[in-house]
């Protein structure tokens, strides 16, 4: 597939059919993601390839508490766990909300799983003493993670990138046997879609692109 053809039909495939995605197949898919740009070139990602059913359901305890209040914060109109607006949302509510079956067994259940790491002796996070969330770390990793699902594309196959399970870091290092020092970046559930997407639905440029100052004109194509 020509380049922008993957960019613009790259979408969140959480169905797939239950054709295999073999060895081979990741090693072309990783052979090529490993090429994205980490700070100094010090590429601090590290892999970790899932099929077994066991695991499988470890995850899936991991990620339900996450999924629960997720579920629940979206019933409530908010958006899930973000850090600026309080959420409104009690345990109490939380605690009543189902999570759906199929939620879970869509990121659990796809053909294969790959969970992505990265070692933060090797990233610089410039904002680490900034008085909110860090989010500089995630340059290190997250271009990696995105060739990833580029690549699947490319194969035919398509991926999610998610990441409920790092409400329990802890939880989800001690499952996969993570030493301290790394931090959980991505799961991607990865298979052949059920369906394949053509078109997708995106913002265009002009909502989000603005001219040498926040309140610039917007940037307008010739």
């Amino acid at each position: 597939m020509e380049l922008y053809e993957v960019m613009r039909t790259t979408f969140a495939a959480r169905e797939f059919t239950d054709a295999p995605v073999t060895d081979a197949m990741l090693q072309r898919i990783l052979d090529n993601a490993r090429f994205a740009p980490s700070g100094g070139n010090r590429q601090g990602w590290k892999v970790v390839v899932i099929r077994n059913e066991e695991t499988r359901q470890g995850l899936a305890d991991i990620m339900r508490p996450s999924m629960q209040r997720y579920v629940a914060q979206v019933k409530a109109g908010e958006a899930p766990f973000n850090t600026i607006n309080p959420s409104q949302v009690s345990d109490a509510d939380v605690a009543n909300t189902q999570v759906p079956q199929q939620m879970l067994d869509n990121l659990t259940q796809a053909p294969v799983i790959l969970l992505v790491f990265v070692d933060l002796a090797v990233v610089a996070s410039f904002d680490s003493d900034l008085d909110r969330v860090g989010v500089i770390s995630g340059a290190s990793v997250y271009p990696f993670v995105w060739n990833i699902l580029l690549a699947a594309r490319s194969e035919g196959l398509g991926g999610t990138l998610t990441t409920f399970a790092g409400g329990q870091e802890d939880k989800l290092c001690e499952l996969i046997g993570v030493p301290e020092g790394f931090a959980f970046a991505a799961m991607i559930p990865m298979g052949q879609p059920v369906k394949q997407l053509t078109k997708l639905k995106r913002n265009d440029v002009q909502s989000f692109t603005v001219l040498e100052h926040w309140n610039g004109e917007n940037l307008v194509g010739s």
